[in-house]
């Protein structure tokens, strides 16, 4: 097996809930020893996150836990103990990368702000998760992935239809949170890829308003461009309004297919062959762009009509030879069933449990990991590999500066 590329490289993560500790998720399956700095007493608090939306997880493992603290090893330390902050920096002393997201005021106040970090060692890597960035008049605030990606970064009111009563809400949990610690780990990459090459260090921002607004670059590009918010067509009208062959279509079980093929005139004729329509393929009002942008709607009713009397998994079987760009709407239970994503390991095994791999793959293996360590499991041992004897190990847990 090949290395991993971040094999060798330390992360010291002081970190909770679900954004930044994704990014050392990340991390940890690319290679690096991420060690997670939990309260002595009281651990990540996301450990007691059981209830989200409808489901709710009782017993451990909790994949609310295991998602973003996956193949990391966990001390239990009081920062605000002079002896355990003894420990943590000696840990700062043999990391390559430090990783926060506490806030401006509480890094202040336990010592461990960039200039802090930087007297014990001077060539790590500072990496800061924030929801609102590092300037500004709100970058003390904090906040999550509902506030400032969320809702701030524009996604909600762009796919909420207009005329809707209320907000559309998050898909999932932690959904802003894995994507802006994706960000935050290639970041990091970046900042040690750019020390091995220079000898310098940096520090490393990402904010959940600055993903957000990220994900939605191009809609938030053509509002600046055309003066008028981005808004989102009404539920079940069709996804654009020149283009038949882009956008959701139901079928006879009440399912959904989407299909995306922006060159229509390309992809006409062997959708109609498909639809058992042969004899459009041909049609006038379909053969050039201008035309087919003309007829429109009349394309979006032929294939409503046709594709409403099958069923998804009919059209699966069918559109498996379709040569344009279409895919089922799948649920997340429907997606740890689907052959494409098993085949590539985008579902991986993580213990006792099943978790979504980092999206990115090296030489074309499936990503590595492990399960989320229990609070505070590998305590003990990350004292040990820092030289101190028992003597002493004892009187820290004595002194309540280690769990």
């Amino acid at each position: 097996m090949s290395v991993r590329p971040l094999e060798g490289v330390r992360v010291l993560e002081v970190a909770m809930y679900g954004f930044v500790p994704s990014g050392g998720a990340v991390l940890a399956e690319w290679g690096a020893d991420v060690i997670k700095v939990e309260h002595a007493v009281k651990g990540d608090p996301q450990r007691g996150l059981r209830q989200t939306g409808t489901f709710k997880v009782e017993g451990d493992p909790n994949p609310n836990v295991e998602h973003a603290n996956r193949g990391k090893r966990s001390i239990g330390l009081d920062l605000a103990n002079d002896e355990a902050k003894d420990v943590l920096d000696e840990l700062i002393r043999r990391s390559d990368v430090f990783l926060t997201n506490f806030l401006p005021a509480q890094r202040r106040k336990l010592g461990i702000d960039v200039d802090e970090v930087r007297k014990i060692n001077p060539g790590i890597v500072y990496a800061r998760g924030s929801a609102l960035g590092p300037r500004g008049p709100e970058a003390e605030k904090g906040g999550y992935d509902a506030t400032a990606f969320w809702a701030r970064g524009t996604v909600a009111a762009s796919i909420t239809p207009a005329g809707s009563d209320g907000m559309i809400s998050p898909p999932a949990p932690a959904f802003g949170d894995t994507i802006s610690g994706t960000n935050l780990a290639g970041g990091i990459a970046a900042a040690l890829f750019k020390r091995e090459r220079t000898g310098e260090t940096s520090i490393v921002d990402v904010s959940l308003l600055g993903s957000g607004l990220w994900a939605m670059g191009h809609a938030v590009a053509l509002s600046l461009h055309l003066g008028k918010p981005f808004l989102a067509p009404a539920l079940g009208s069709h996804g654009s309004v020149t283009n038949p062959l882009s956008g959701l279509f139901r079928t006879a079980d009440d399912c959904y297919l989407n299909l995306t093929m922006l060159q229509p005139v390309r992809f006409w004729a062997d959708v109609c062959r498909h639809i058992d329509r042969a004899e459009l393929a041909d049609d006038p009002r379909f053969a050039t762009s201008a035309s087919i942008a003309e007829n429109a709607a009349a394309g979006v009713e032929i294939l409503r009509e046709a594709i409403a009397g099958r069923t998804l998994a009919e059209w699966t079987e069918r559109f498996a030879t379709l040569s344009g760009p279409w895919a089922p709407v799948q649920t997340t239970l429907q997606a740890g069933a689907d052959p494409q994503i098993r085949a590539n390991g985008y579902i991986v095994r993580a213990g006792e449990l099943e978790l979504v791999g980092s999206p990115v793959q090296f030489d074309v293996a499936t990503a590595e990991t492990g399960p989320a360590p229990e609070f505070a499991a590998q305590t003990e041992e990350i004292l040990t590999e820092l030289d101190l004897d028992w003597d002493r190990i004892i009187a820290l847990k004595a002194a309540g500066a280690v769990t």
